[in-house]
């Protein structure tokens, strides 16, 4: 009897002595939009973030203590995500913030991060707007709006063109970027023959008309993957061809090789990654994420795992997880990250790098500026 009640005290002061030495991991919240129309960008974010996750706790976690992503799906609804991010903070007691996909979603989560005073960092989110209402807490890992389709004009500039046709569809994210287009081309004396927007695909057949009689020398087209495809298809009927032919969105994604085939030779696009690129652990990512989802990475994906590189670096500089502490690091470090360098003004707007200019070159997308990580020359006129 005696040596069942030393055993029974035994078992209670080691389970009293593991409870002691028990840490409570850091939980980092987020939604993604896992269902409806941005289904395909939220997935790739969220398993880029899933993958760093991994890794992390792999390394040794994180102040020592384990590292936990609390995520729902958002269903690509702004209101819904606000009411998520609220539910993370309150009721999750999550102790720090990753942004959603898309501009308008993370407009609509941030404010419940500002309401409630704790650090966002933002990851497939552009628009200026966000970063121009003087919120303490949000930071940006994207490249903002107005800036996204400089490096194309800059190539194009390089090469001697001196007109521009751009169209555009109608959304929040062509909305933001048309200006900062307008004005770079002022800036490098592409003059602007033909500016106009499609509400639906219905219109490309009318809107091919109005590019061949502009005859301009470079057409820019911000649109998504239906309507980009369709454009290509119906500028090829028509037998318009511009020396340069650049996308903001559709051509960065592998289905547009895939659906095109060949008519995709020498398109160009702009985008944040590709795993072709001249940067440490760029190959080491692709690979690792192809073995373990069975598919290529895209820019999402990458966007997702730099995400919790720069939030873990700024808890790691701040030693804590304390709100504060973080915040600042945020707001001030400079960070290598999978994406490229990360660094933000005193607003939290990415500053510390640009989008990549890429070609169809073949049947894959090839990097041809900027000229420190390409992997070919631009051709131009394309073919």
């Amino acid at each position: 009897m005696i040596r069942n009640l030393l055993l029974s005290l035994c078992t209670l002061a080691l389970t009293l002595a593991a409870g002691a030495y028990a840490v409570e991991p850091i939980r980092i919240g987020t939604t993604q939009s896992l269902t409806g129309s941005l289904q395909e960008f939220g997935t790739n974010q969220l398993r880029g973030l899933q993958m760093w996750l991994g890794d992390v706790n792999a390394r040794g976690e994180l102040l020592g203590r384990p590292v936990q992503l609390v995520h729902y799906d958002d269903g690509s609804d702004p209101a819904r995500s606000a009411q998520l991010y609220r539910k993370l903070i309150q009721e999750d007691k999550v102790d720090l913030l990753i942004g959603p996909y898309s501009s308008d979603i993370t407009m609509a989560a941030s404010e419940v991060a500002e309401q409630f005073d704790m650090p966002m960092l933002t990851l497939g989110a552009s628009a200026d707007e966000i970063w121009s209402r003087g919120y303490a807490n949000i930071v940006g890992l994207d490249t903002p709006s107005t800036r996204y389709m400089d490096i194309a004009l800059e190539a194009a500039a390089a090469q001697g063109a001196q007109t521009l046709a751009l169209v555009y569809g109608d959304t929040d994210f062509t909305r933001d970027v048309v200006p900062g287009v307008r004005s770079k081309a002022q800036e490098l004396g592409i003059r602007l023959v033909l500016d106009e927007s499609a509400t639906s695909i219905a219109d490309i057949a009318a809107m091919v008309k109005r590019l061949g009689s502009a005859n301009a020398d470079v057409i820019m087209a911000i649109a998504y993957l239906e309507g980009g495809v369709d454009l290509v298809r119906e500028l090829q009927r028509a037998q318009v061809k511009p020396r340069m032919l650049v996308f903001g969105v559709a051509a960065s994604l592998a289905e547009f090789g895939q659906e095109l085939q060949g008519e995709a030779e020498g398109v160009t696009g702009v985008t944040q990654w590709l795993r072709g690129i001249r940067l440490p652990g760029a190959q080491d990512f692709a690979y690792r994420y192809r073995k373990l989802y069975g598919n290529n990475p895209g820019a999402y994906a990458a966007l997702g795992y730099s995400g919790g590189q720069v939030m873990e670096a700024a808890v790691r500089l701040a030693g804590s997880t304390e709100h504060a502490a973080v915040r600042d690091q945020l707001h001030t470090m400079v960070f290598n990250s999978l994406l490229g360098i990360y660094k933000v003004d005193a607003n939290g707007r990415q500053v510390g790098k640009n989008n990549y200019l890429f070609q169809w070159q073949g049947s894959d997308r090839r990097l041809v500026e900027p000229g420190i990580v390409a992997e070919s020359k631009l051709i131009y006129p394309m073919p």
